[in-house]
């Protein structure tokens, strides 16, 4: 299903992409040394019923999951980069965090996803992961525009992945989102120009650039949910929702501040 927003939906999808930013925002800055993972969860919850909102996580049960998955936001640490099931871990000086959340407010969905180190070190493997994705999330943003296609958007990630060395992985990447937290068309992190969906006013996606260090290979914990690189090397994922406008794309999940 492809949905096409019309004004008053683009409106509530304001709301809500600024809610997830918020959130992430907010859950960075307590993520310090000896956070507990299950302490990020407990507190995303409770703004997220504090806002008045809906978990998009707690009932989720794809085919690819064990599911349902029942948390309110993706933790990953270090190898973990996607699906990552909060549990009883305390964050370390120097682990690469990712955090992803969704959420639903008044019946529109928003979704992204940050990767940071926490603490006061700063692995030189880690900060150059975290700054791949972030200019390949920002290649495909610029790219998002009417008329252009989703072999653009993907091209465009890519291109920047794959110039900083690293191998990409197109099992999963971003996605339309609206009603509903995960809907056609898929964004593949890597493909050729001027191929697939065209894109008009209104649509919403979810871009979502992710890289390992050195494999495109990925393997499932025992938990069901969290993807690991399959080397046990470092990970990151950025991921902004936004909506395709008139003349080009406007982010939704930045925070109230920004």
């Amino acid at each position: 299903m492809i949905e096409i927003l019309n004004a008053a939906e683009v409106a509530k999808a304001r709301v809500t992409g600024r809610l997830v930013a918020d959130i992430l925002q907010a859950m960075e800055s307590r993520a310090t040394v000896g956070t507990n993972l299950l302490e990020i969860d407990q507190w995303t919850g409770q703004m997220i019923k504090d806002a008045g909102a809906e978990s998009c996580y707690i009932d989720y049960a794809p085919s690819f999951g064990r599911g349902p998955f029942g948390h309110y936001i993706c933790t990953g640490v270090n190898d973990a980069v996607l699906h990552g099931l909060p549990h009883d871990y305390k964050l370390q000086d120097g682990d690469l965090l990712t955090l992803d959340l969704a959420v639903s407010k008044d019946g529109i969905a928003a979704d992204s996803a940050i990767s940071f180190i926490v603490g006061n070190s700063r692995p030189a493997e880690s900060v150059k992961l975290i700054d791949a994705t972030e200019r390949a999330l920002a290649a495909g943003i610029a790219a998002a525009r009417p008329g252009a296609k989703i072999g653009d958007l993907s091209y465009a990630i890519g291109t920047v992945l794959s110039g900083a060395g690293y191998p990409v992985n197109t099992e999963f990447g971003g996605h339309g989102i609206g009603s509903t937290m995960h809907q056609d068309p898929h964004v593949p992190n890597t493909g050729r120009p001027g191929r697939g969906y065209v894109l008009q006013p209104g649509l919403m996606l979810a871009l979502e650039p992710w890289i390992m260090e050195d494999t495109d290979q990925l393997t499932f914990d025992a938990d069901g949910w969290t993807l690991r690189s399959a080397t046990g090397a470092l990970t990151a994922h950025s991921e902004h929702t936004i909506i395709i406008t008139d003349d080009g794309a406007e982010i939704l999940t930045l925070p109230s501040a920004g």
